[in-house]
């Protein structure tokens, strides 16, 4: 028998403030058909006072909590994916175990931009494959609208602020790619690309700083190495783009969602498309976007998943798992 990380919930919380793009237009030279025209982006959701990315991930958190039928004491560890944790330390995860009142077992943030989910749900499964933890939950969360520079048109229209959650329980399973949980995952990592997507602000500026981005050239590497990473997930699974059921993808853009589908072989209407309401979420996009699907009926018990993300780093990477 084979130990797999099952997906025993899901969960996602959504701030309640909702910025359509004609609201840019009053401080911006854009509209929202240059907005769509360009991302596929229609509206995103930000933060209010009451909100900080601890307390989203927590209320992300006990949804999926709720949907998986446990509580805070049946965890034995919280990842949490975030680059906007609210304070330099202790991480934003600790802070999430206390707001949920778990007393037990250890919680850490990983850092990989908008591939920070991905690289989380590898680390949990390596946990739970390597007996260290029996139930993980894996939280995605931003408020990147308070790392914006509200005068950078090609940057400030494209990202929102949300979370979502997944709980993942130890199961066994054949050892074949029929079993549930995840299957196989490929993380990388090229530390040349820095100035293509990053903010300038931290420790060595004593500035929290603003997100900048050369979008050209991170949609030249997004679409190449995306698909690249999930093929080289999917061939250490054992399955090809044929048995894929949905692709669930890091929403950043729709061209770049559009390109890689394209690339793999599979068609749009087997893709999880969240991007035109929530923007850009970087490390809550493909929780967010589980979540939605979950709950909209598409993604159902047994499904092969694949998803894959892109992030600042440069960091990519990929997991596929049976739903």
């Amino acid at each position: 028998m084979t130990l797999r990380a099952v997906v025993r919930g899901v969960g996602h919380y959504l701030p309640a403030r909702v910025v359509e793009n004609a609201e840019f237009e009053k401080s911006l030279d854009t509209s929202d058909e240059w907005i769509r025209s360009r991302s596929g982006i229609e509206r995103r959701h930000f933060v209010t006072e009451d909100d900080t990315t601890s307390s989203m991930a927590t209320a992300a958190a006990q949804a999926a909590l709720k949907d998986a039928g446990l509580g805070p004491d049946d965890l034995d560890a919280i990842i949490l994916a975030t680059s906007t944790a609210d304070l330099t330390f202790p991480s934003a995860a600790t802070m999430v175990q206390a707001q949920l009142g778990m007393t037990g077992g250890f919680a850490f943030d990983v850092q990989a931009v908008c591939a920070g989910f991905v690289y989380a749900l590898s680390n949990a499964n390596a946990l739970i494959v390597s007996g260290q933890a029996k139930r993980v939950l894996v939280i995605g969360a931003e408020t990147f609208s308070k790392i914006m520079d509200w005068t950078d048109r090609g940057t400030c229209v494209l990202f929102g602020d949300g979370a979502g959650a997944l709980v993942l329980e130890a199961q066994e399973g054949a050892g074949t790619a029929a079993d549930r949980g995840i299957l196989a995952t490929d993380l990388n990592s090229d530390g040349r690309h820095r100035d293509l997507l990053y903010v300038d602000g931290g420790v060595s500026t004593g500035t929290s700083g603003y997100l900048r981005m050369q979008g050209n050239q991170v949609f030249r590497h997004a679409v190449e190495k995306l698909a690249a990473t999930a093929e080289t997930a999917m061939e250490r699974a054992g399955v090809t783009s044929d048995d894929v059921d949905w692709i669930v993808p890091h929403q950043a853009n729709i061209r770049i969602i559009q390109g890689t589908a394209k690339k793999m072989g599979v068609e749009m209407d087997r893709v999880i498309v969240t991007v035109q309401d929530h923007g850009n979420t970087s490390a809550a996009s493909i929780p967010l976007a589980m979540s939605v699907g979950r709950a909209n009926g598409q993604i159902k018990d047994g499904d092969l998943l694949v998803t894959e993300a892109i992030g600042g780093g440069l960091a990519w990477g990929a997991v596929v798992l049976r739903w």
